[in-house]
């Protein structure tokens, strides 16, 4: 299954539905966070999708799958799960000050997801900039 194609633009979905994509689409409409991450095997490859590209541009949705936002990828990286860096961390603005942090949280996360996460995993790092705030607009 693809990601959906929202306005000629790939969609993209923080967190999961709810309070928890609520508070990270804030953050990326206040300009904190800047980046995310995905595991390369289940969201990318499970799913049939290619990695994001520089210059491309996402249609950010929200709870009710409208297009709220456009970010635009800056730089795309796949490292594995031992050395996402720092920069990352701080970039996606999640709550983790270092690589260390982002491993610990991320780590939970995905394995209540179900993920098996090890030190090779690959994950694929968007780091991205936000274009255009619909909210604005309307």
């Amino acid at each position: 299954m693809a990601f959906p194609v929202v306005n000629g633009l790939r969609a993209i979905e923080f967190g999961n539905p709810g309070e928890s994509r609520e508070k990270l689409i804030s953050l990326v409409l206040d300009g904190m966070k800047r980046a995310t991450a995905g595991t390369l095997e289940w969201d990318y490859l499970g799913q049939s999708e290619p990695i994001e590209t520089v210059g491309e541009k996402l249609a950010v949705l929200d709870n009710e799958k409208r297009h709220i936002a456009t970010i635009q990828a800056t730089r795309v990286e796949v490292r594995k799960f031992s050395e996402v860096p720092d920069e990352f961390a701080l970039a996606e603005a999640e709550g983790d000050l270092n690589g260390d942090d982002f491993r610990r949280s991320h780590f939970e996360y995905w394995s209540k997801l179900g993920l098996a996460i090890n030190d090779e995993t690959e994950i694929v790092l968007l780091y991205f900039e936000l274009v255009e705030d619909l909210r604005k607009i309307r």
